[in-house]
């Protein structure tokens, strides 16, 4: 039977000669992002403020967000945030946390729902979420910790495993790919919880393994190849491995828009994150890591080949049938 092949053996696009354009665009989004983020800033959920949220759904037509912060406000909880959520029938209302111990917090979470319920008798309302203002100050330094020291941490990982030109094109391939996904909450302003720090690790993780397939096609053809220009080495790498990018990303784009569509609304923020991720992380690897190669000149003495000793002491490099070097 004949196997499918998305990208043909023979391929051969010239990615590295649109690399200057590339980059100018990629800094120019990151620049974009980290502006909307100071701006516009980012919807923090509850997990990161504090406060009471509550998700309403409506099962008829929705009211308009200002009546329906009128009435929420009326219920004598403080200013309501509100947040389309999901659907265009559902809505997330986040009230600050009232003075007290637990007791008064259960009380006010009671007067919440009840004053939803009694605004909007056709609404439905699920449970109420309560995190108070300490805890929710340190998820927000616990995770944008582990998103510092996942990054420090795979780039030295990197630097160990190849060369230190390799740590920084993928910390910057990282960088760039955390910050687009923050830019893309700060202009949507969708609700930015744990739920979205899981993603961005998430999203840390696929472009690391994507960046490292090429890499380690790169490293194998500096050996084989120690008389071929850098560029034409990184294109050939590159078309190699396309056909593996092509078919894994084609895969997690599949199950992730199936769970875009079909999925619950909690996990909507994450998934939407995971989409725009796969994008990202599958463009850096081509054309943010693979360009800095070149910048900071990686060449084939790069790295020293394994040898083993040959006659007269002289230093032989073994080679496999398909020509790679062992």
């Amino acid at each position: 039977m004949r196997l499918l092949k998305l990208v043909p053996d023979d391929t051969n696009i010239q990615f590295l000669k649109w690399r200057n354009v590339a980059m100018a665009i990629s800094f120019l989004m990151i620049i974009a992002s980290i502006v909307l983020v100071a701006v516009r800033g980012l919807n923090l959920g509850v997990d990161f403020v504090g406060g009471q949220s509550v998700r309403v759904e409506f099962t008829q037509a929705m009211p308009p967000i200002d009546e329906i912060r009128t009435k929420v406000d009326a219920i004598g909880l403080g200013e309501p945030t509100i947040q389309q959520f999901g659907s265009d029938k559902a809505v997330s209302i986040r009230t600050a946390l009232p003075e007290g111990d637990r007791a008064a917090a259960d009380k006010a979470g009671e007067q919440l729902v009840s004053g939803i319920e009694k605004a909007f008798p056709t609404a439905k309302t699920g449970s109420v979420e309560t995190v108070s203002g300490k805890v929710s100050e340190e998820l927000l330094k616990t995770g944008a910790l582990s998103l510092l020291l996942a990054m420090v941490g795979i780039s030295i990982y990197i630097w160990l495993r190849f060369e230190w030109q390799f740590g920084v094109g993928a910390l910057f391939a990282l960088f760039h790919d955390v910050t687009l996904t923050f830019g893309f909450f700060a202009l949507t302003q969708m609700q930015f919880d744990l739920n979205i720090v899981a993603a961005l690790l998430t999203i840390i993780g696929y472009s690391l393994n994507d960046t490292i397939v090429v890499f380690d096609r790169v490293r194998e053809n500096l050996k084989k190849y120690r008389k071929m220009e850098i560029i034409p080495l990184l294109d050939l790498s590159l078309n190699e491995t396309l056909s593996r990018t092509v078919m894994t990303s084609l895969s997690m784009l599949i199950a992730l828009g199936m769970l875009l569509i079909f999925g619950p609304d909690v996990i909507f923020g994450f998934t939407a994150a995971m989409l725009l991720g796969i994008f990202v992380g599958t463009y850096s690897s081509m054309y943010m890591s693979a360009p800095i190669l070149v910048w900071l000149k990686v060449g084939p003495d790069s790295f020293v080949p394994r040898t083993t000793s040959g006659i007269g002491g002289g230093e032989r490099v073994e080679r496999k049938d398909d020509g790679a070097v062992v």
